[in-house]
């Protein structure tokens, strides 16, 4: 779960590859193109005036087409490569300021990187691969044979210590490298396109198995890609970029919805909405409930003071027991009950608040009641009725009445 807390802050970063880059930087370049600038003097402009925050433990997606800046975005943060200009903290530590030692331990201790095509040693076995970083920080052999073996278990990969790379599929090798970045158990993760090399169906696992292991481990993650649907599925929060700026910044349901200009409009244009847009946004407060210490009449009060021909019956933890209808409490009046607790009620259908709508559509399918929305703590939060969905899902807001 990510925290208020900035882990990473990056600030006004430029970089320009040519001969002499820093003239680019000056007033008179601010408001030409790229391509104008590089007819000009011969410069790329990589990066321009980056600004961004990623809040520890958040999953923060750098999406964009081929040479929009996003790779040379994620090795600045390592300082692979030296920014023409600009910051970037780590915890408040500015980067670009390390020494060399200093830049050699930061890389070793704080951070790890998953590449594309990864990166993995051919002649060394599973287990080792996985504990080569351990190994350079110069940790006994039986220390990192161990904190491997636990790490390629989390992944999936238990009983292929003793195999070769070679050996193993693309799926299988991505999960060796992802292995390798966990064992050092790193504060970030940078993943450069880490599954764009896989087929499909093995990168939508990669996908579930890296959305797995975040809500385990909660790690810091800058994850690269050029696919907006991953960046949709895996991303708390999405940066697109063009020719080295920014131009939108927000969560998966703002980049959808609200897309900043004519160029995000395309790339999601064909983006259903009900797979970004959670619960929460559509979800309303029960007109009015029930508890079990009450009685069947006190119940039937309630609905015909509120039009309404069902309530979600409460205990006293504000669990949901199950939905009481009209004619069942009128029924249980009848027979003189006094309380409701321990009564047949009809099957009530619960959902998390920080579900996506498309995933309660089946839910909405199945019963002709509203859907519970209930909390961590297991108590009522809300409730969702197919109008509710309807709209989420809409491109145009429901008007109110």
């Amino acid at each position: 779960m990510q925290s208020n807390n900035v882990k990473i802050n990056v600030k006004e970063l430029w970089h320009v590859f040519g001969n002499n880059p820093r003239r680019t930087l000056q007033p008179e370049w601010q408001d030409k193109s790229r391509s104008e600038i590089q007819e000009a003097t011969g410069c790329v402009v990589a990066l321009r005036d980056v600004n961004l925050q990623v809040q520890e433990g958040q999953v923060f997606v750098v999406m964009g087409l081929s040479g929009s800046g996003k790779s040379t975005l994620v090795r600045c943060l390592t300082r692979l490569i030296r920014p023409t200009s600009g910051q970037v903290y780590f915890d408040g530590e500015n980067v670009l300021d390390y020494s060399q030692d200093e830049l050699i331990d930061f890389r070793r201790q704080k951070i790890a990187m998953v590449f594309q095509h990864y990166g993995l040693l051919p002649h060394r076995h599973v287990i080792d691969n996985v504990a080569y970083g351990l190994e350079i920080r110069g940790m006994e052999k039986e220390e990192r044979y161990e904190v491997a073996s636990n790490v390629i278990e989390t992944v999936g990969l238990k009983g292929w210590e003793n195999y070769l790379p070679r050996e193993m599929s693309g799926g299988m090798q991505q999960r060796i490298g992802l292995a390798r970045a966990l064992a050092v158990d790193p504060e970030v993760l940078l993943m450069d396109e880490p599954f764009s090399g896989l087929d499909p169906l093995i990168r939508r696992e990669m996908q579930d198995e890296l959305i797995t292991l975040e809500s385990q481990l909660n790690k810091t993650i800058v994850f690269i890609t050029h696919d907006l649907n991953e960046a949709l599925k895996v991303g708390d929060r999405i940066a697109i970029m063009r020719d080295g700026e920014i131009v939108q910044n927000g969560t998966p349901e703002e980049i959808v919805t609200l897309p900043a200009d004519d160029y995000v409009a395309e790339f999601v244009q064909d983006v259903s909405r009900a797979k970004v847009i959670q619960v929460n946004a559509v979800m309303q407060q029960p007109d009015a409930v029930a508890y079990q210490w009450q009685g069947p009449r006190a119940a039937l009060h309630l609905m015909r003071t509120n039009d309404m021909d069902h309530l979600f019956l409460l205990n006293r933890d504000r669990g949901v027991e199950g939905i009481l209808t009209e004619d069942r409490a009128a029924s249980l009046a009848r027979q003189k009950v006094e309380r409701l607790e321990g009564v047949e009620l009809d099957e009530v259908m619960t959902t998390d608040p920080d579900d996506y709508i498309e995933d309660i559509i089946p839910l909405a399918a199945q019963t002709h009641h509203p859907i519970a929305v209930v909390g961590p703590n297991g108590r009522l939060v809300g409730e969702v009725h197919r109008g509710a969905l309807l709209a989420g899902m809409s491109d145009t807001p429901e008007e109110e009445g």
